[in-house]
């Protein structure tokens, strides 16, 4: 299939998603299509089957805002026609399935048929889709898709309730991480883990876009905790508003020696599995893509009990699960996990065997292609 796919290409889960799901359709021999403002940060530029078609905003003196929702929908247009795209799939539902919505308009007005997937991540849903002024234009284009997808049950549950949607499909399809990629290799780990920690020192890791949702400072708490009570130490991968806030608690506990602040980083198949734990205190998670990356690597998390991540993990089988704020409670469940070998391998070998059994990118692609060829059927019948 020729398939277009428009997310935000910057760093933070939906783009993640939509640039991985992108790749490994292309390897399966779909032909991919990212139109975005700028080239998604995971992509290389050197993948088979897989092209970029940047969005252009041109700036006039008359706009105080540039209309890039417009300038979308147009080049939304133009690619499908050029290429014959035989569908469009938006992630995030702000602005982008309106853009497609209206590139599918102005398509249907010269006889061609262009439908249309939407994927809800989240935030589109329970953060900026709530906002009085977006939610009817939220619901206008989640209504109008010729087909939706959400990355959890509890964000499907949620998206009914909170823009009273019934009649319209909503189809549950999970984040995924590619197995091969995401894994521990223990000659790769004995090079780089020293870089970071010594033999003795257990070391824990935080991936997130560093935004208030993810509560890092709590990360640094209870990492305080943890490096008073072992030797241990800390990387933080990622980068966002809130990385002066952990570094100032970092300097205030003292232990910023100890922490690694990574900044955003492209290699994290290669980071994670280096680590003993993963801590993901965030507020609200519809799925904690970070915490299956980390598990894919053999990577037990400590998260919270929110969203979709009671989905991913099992409490006290696969990883912890502990409510959100808990610090005391987080810190002492990784202390203990720490300083069990026994009990925190087991964890280990479930984490990985729950990526393998139900999250590999392996069980979940020809999910993605089994829905795009009923809704594209669906579309031709009309």
């Amino acid at each position: 299939m020729k398939i277009g796919i428009t997310c935000y290409p910057t760093y933070g889960g939906s783009g993640v998603v939509a640039t991985e799901l992108g790749i490994e359709l292309a390897a399966r021999g779909h032909d991919i299509h990212f139109i975005t403002s700028s080239q998604p940060f995971r992509l290389t530029g050197r993948e088979a089957n897989i092209h970029f078609h940047e969005v252009s905003v041109s700036t006039y003196p008359l706009f105080e805002y540039p209309p890039y929702d417009l300038a979308l929908a147009t080049r939304m247009a133009e690619v499908a026609e050029f290429y014959s795209l035989d569908l469009l799939h938006v992630h995030y539902a702000i602005p982008h399935s309106v853009s497609a919505l209206l590139a599918r308009q102005m398509l249907s007005s010269r006889g061609r048929t262009l439908p249309f997937i939407t994927t809800l991540h989240g935030t589109d849903i329970t953060l900026v889709g709530l906002d009085h002024s977006y939610l009817p234009i939220t619901r206008f284009g989640i209504v109008q898709s010729n087909g939706v997808t959400a990355i959890s049950n509890h964000l499907r549950d949620r998206t009914r309730e909170a823009f009273d949607i019934t009649a319209s499909e909503i189809e549950v399809i999970h984040n995924f991480v590619n197995c091969d990629d995401y894994v521990r290799k223990p000659d790769l780990v004995a090079a780089m883990r020293p870089r970071f920690a010594a033999e003795e020192e257990r070391l824990l890791v935080h991936l997130s876009n560093f935004r208030p949702v993810k509560r890092v400072h709590d990360v640094i708490e209870v990492f305080a905790r943890v490096a008073q009570a072992l030797p241990a130490r800390l990387m933080l991968i990622g980068d966002g508003p809130d990385r002066s806030t952990a570094e100032q608690l970092a300097l205030r506990h003292k232990v910023q020696d100890r922490i690694h602040f990574l900044g955003k980083q492209d290699n994290v198949n290669e980071l994670l599995p280096l680590a003993d734990l993963m801590l993901m205190p965030s507020e609200m998670e519809s799925f904690g893509l970070a915490a299956l990356e980390a598990m894919a690597c053999s990577v037990p998390t400590i998260g919270t009990r929110v969203g979709g991540v009671p989905e991913l993990i099992d409490d006290k089988v696969n990883g912890l699960l502990f409510e959100v704020g808990d610090i005391e409670g987080m810190s002492n469940a990784a202390i203990d996990l720490l300083r069990d070998e026994s009990r925190l391998q087991a964890m280990s070998v479930a984490a990985r065997k729950t990526a393998q059994d139900r999250f590999c990118s392996s069980r979940i692609i020809p999910l993605y292609e089994g829905y795009y060829e009923r809704v594209v059927a669906r579309s031709l019948e009309k």
